[in-house]
């Protein structure tokens, strides 16, 4: 039995050809010149950090200029010289979950205390503001929201970003850190959001992103950030001293991506789509699926298994055993216990149609015992 995989983050979406064009000719000149390839500045392509700070203005953010862009290796990348520029030891970060997985090494390794603030399901993973100030202490240093939410692909308006940083601005020490690298994979009426068109008089909000998801540029090992200057500027200082910069075709490749962004993320959602209603088609028809929130964005569905787990064992573990029971039949998922809600599984529907239709047989067969 060939296994499938409904677990990778990286979406079957060819490069767009703009961003293999822009790539093959840095690397035909070098070739024809007989010369080396350009080493860029440590915080990226001046043309492109100004090409991002442009995208960030039409999508409302008008004071973002290109000092406050950095281009880094991958959004990890960025996250982690972010973090360690932000946190000292004792400083607590305040995660929202589920989320993803990533953040809980990300935040230990960079000296942080990762605290979590679970979020109902039944209620559409709703943070208010209420909640969101219970939570936060004098000790909280930064809070992370991912939009859309990976994995449940929740997506937070603008109504609900207001409301929350009206919290947010009770705690001056506290900055806010929005992860929005699906932000072009959207089913939504709205666009989704970006924190940095909102009001941030104590200039501490940042926004991480990248070019592997909504720009289909996964394996080019793009990603960038936008911060105040200050900041900004001693992420690239750091990422100067502890590594180099993205090589400069794979940033003339993010370059080509952004000016073309629209086009390329209409592309992808079109491409999704019909994925998309298959998997929650299935997942609905699965005796006693829960009444659930239809994911806006991102290309996974956050299944809520729960009901089909060993009620004899602890939840997590009884968690892990259902996705083990799943990858010996040939479908490979993610378990929500590592995203902070076990029961739950990570399905992603950026794959081939027949491939996921046998994966959903598969998973049909496993639950229900057949």
């Amino acid at each position: 039995m060939t296994p499938i995989s409904l677990a990778s983050g990286y979406g079957n979406f060819a490069v767009p050809e703009v961003a293999l064009a822009a790539a093959s000719h840095a690397l035909t000149d070098a070739q024809q010149h007989h010369a080396p390839l350009s080493v860029s500045p440590a915080a990226g392509l001046p043309v492109l950090r100004e090409a991002l700070a442009e995208r960030y203005r039409q999508r409302g953010a008008a004071g973002v200029g290109a000092g406050q862009v950095v281009v880094t290796a991958g959004a990890k990348t960025g996250l982690f010289a972010l973090l360690s520029e932000l946190l000292q030891p004792g400083d607590e970060v305040l995660l929202p979950t589920p989320n993803w997985f990533g953040f809980f090494e990300l935040v230990r390794r960079a000296g942080g205390t990762l605290r979590t603030l679970p979020l109902p399901a039944a209620g559409n993973y709703a943070l208010t503001p209420d909640t969101l100030r219970a939570a936060l202490t004098p000790a909280t240093r930064l809070l992370i929201i991912s939009n859309p939410n990976n994995p449940s692909g929740r997506v937070y308006s603008h109504a609900e970003w207001m409301d929350l940083l009206a919290v947010t601005a009770e705690f001056p020490q506290l900055w806010v850190l929005s992860d929005e690298i699906y932000e072009g994979i959207s089913f939504g009426q709205a666009p989704v959001p970006t924190l940095l068109a909102l009001p941030d008089p104590g200039q501490r909000h940042v926004v991480v992103s990248g070019f592997s998801k909504s720009l289909a540029l996964a394996g080019w090992g793009v990603g960038c950030l936008v911060a105040p200057p200050a900041l900004a500027e001693a992420v690239a200082a750091r990422l100067f001293a502890t590594g180099v910069p993205v090589p400069v075709p794979a940033q003339l490749a993010a370059l080509a991506a952004t000016r073309h962004a629209d086009e390329i993320g209409a592309g992808l959602c079109a491409q999704l789509a019909p994925n998309r209603q298959l998997l929650l088609d299935a997942l609905a028809d699965l005796p006693g699926a829960p009444a659930s929130a239809v994911p806006e964005g991102t290309y996974y569905v956050f299944a809520d298994f729960t009901r089909f787990l060993a009620t004899e064992l602890p939840a997590a573990e009884a968690s892990a055993q259902l996705v083990q029971r799943l990858a010996a039949a040939g479908v490979e998922v993610v378990d929500g216990a590592t995203c902070g809600a076990p029961g739950f599984v990570r399905l992603s529907y950026a794959v081939e149609e027949a491939p996921l239709r046998e994966a959903v047989t598969r998973l049909r067969q496993v639950l229900l015992g057949n």
